[in-house]
This record gives C-alpha cells, sequence and structure tokens, in this order.
C-alpha cells in the first residue's frame, strides 16, 4: 500500500512539472509579445520589442530598436541604445527606463520606481511617477500635470563630441511634485507651473507661469 501511495506522488510530480517564465532573444527581429502573456528576458539587436497591454515581462533590452509597452503591462526594465521607450497608461516598472538616443514617454498612470534616463531625445510625463529622478543631457523634460518625481532632475554637461548647442527646455506642469535638486549643469529654460511644488534649484533660474501649457 505505502509502495503504491508512494508512486502515485511521484507520478503527479513528474507530471506537473514548473517551468521558468520564457526569455526570448533575437538578432535582426523584433520581438512582440501577445496581450496578457506572461514571458521573462526580451533581448534583440536591430529590432523592436512590443509588449502587449497586461502583458508581464522582467528585462527589456534592444539596440537599434524602439521598446512600446502598452496599458497596464508590468515589466523590471526596459532600456535601447538607438530608439524610443514608449509606456502606455497604468504601466508598473519596478527598476529603469533609459535610452541612449532616443525618446522617452511615460503615460497617465504609470510608475517608473527607479530612474528615468537617457543622453539624446525628449522625456515626457503625463501624470506619472518616477521614483529614480530624471536624468539628460540634450533633451527636453516635460513633466506633465498632476506628475511626481522623486529624486529631482540633472540636467549634465554635453560632451565634447556633442554638436548640440541648445539649451534643453525643462517644464513643470500644473500641480506636478518634483522632490530633490533641479540640478542643470548647463544652460537650461526652465519654466514652473505656479501650482508646482519642486525642490531646491542648481545652476538655472526658474521662470513662472500660470495656465495649463507656458
Amino acid at each position: 500500500m505505502l509502495r503504491v501511495l508512494c508512486i502515485a506522488v511521484l507520478g503527479a510530480a513528474v507530471a506537473t512539472p514548473a517551468f521558468a517564465d520564457e526569455d526570448i532573444s533575437k538578432v535582426n527581429g523584433s520581438i512582440r509579445v501577445d496581450s496578457g502573456r506572461t514571458v521573462g528576458d526580451l533581448d534583440t539587436v536591430n529590432g523592436s520589442i512590443h509588449l502587449g497591454d497586461n502583458a508581464r515581462a522582467v528585462d527589456l533590452s534592444t539596440v537599434n530598436g524602439s521598446v512600446e509597452i502598452e496599458d497596464g503591462a508590468t515589466a523590471e526594465s526596459a532600456e535601447t541604445v538607438n530608439g524610443r521607450v514608449s509606456l502606455g497608461a497604468r504601466v508598473r516598472i519596478t527598476k529603469s527606463v533609459e535610452s541612449v538616443n532616443g525618446a522617452l514617454s511615460i503615460g497617465e498612470g504609470s510608475d517608473v520606481s527607479g530612474k528615468v534616463a537617457n543622453v539624446n531625445g525628449a522625456i515626457k510625463l503625463v501624470a506619472a511617477h518616477v521614483g529614480g529622478g530624471i536624468a539628460t543631457v540634450n533633451g527636453d523634460i516635460e513633466i506633465g500635470a498632476d506628475s511626481r518625481v522623486e529624486g529631482g532632475i540633472v540636467v549634465d554637461k554635453p560632451g565634447w563630441l556633442s554638436n548640440s548647442n541648445r539649451p534643453p527646455r525643462v517644464v513643470i506642469g500644473p500641480r506636478a511634485v518634483v522632490t530633490g535638486t533641479l540640478d542643470f549643469r548647463r544652460e537650461v529654460e526652465l519654466l514652473v507651473s505656479d501650482s508646482a511644488t519642486i525642490g531646491n534649484v542648481t545652476g538655472a533660474t526658474a521662470k513662472s507661469y500660470s495656465g495649463e501649457r507656458p
């Protein structure tokens, strides 16, 4: 009787193994994950990554391609070297969002626990939250209405190879909150809504505006 029971338990264990979430890796090709699906790391070279709405992934990484994350999806991080990163509404990123050469957009109700950073390209938040600060060198920054940024903002000096001489434009929208230091290490145009709340500013003089947009 005991022998039969042991065999039955062992057979059940073998019949129902636990599989890890699938990693997807490509070269010269794009990756598309359907809505609601759960996967592991997504990694490609010379291709874009698309994570469908309410899908779940771990790290999303590409070189020479964009990253698009649809509404309600979740991932640990999203990064690209040459391409934009776009987050829809109510997206949850538990680490960071980064690009070297590409715009970054964070949609309404989305949350990035870590930093949002690039070198070249605009950064835009729409009623979103960033927990680890925002950093750029040559990009414009728009902290949209009702957004919240913890960890401050850094606009760093361009390297000697940079050909961008135009001062970045930094807009802090109505009812937005930026805690921490706003550290500008190069000339910028800083426009702050009269209903926004910001931390200490170094390297620039804020100009106040009223209304929804400057």
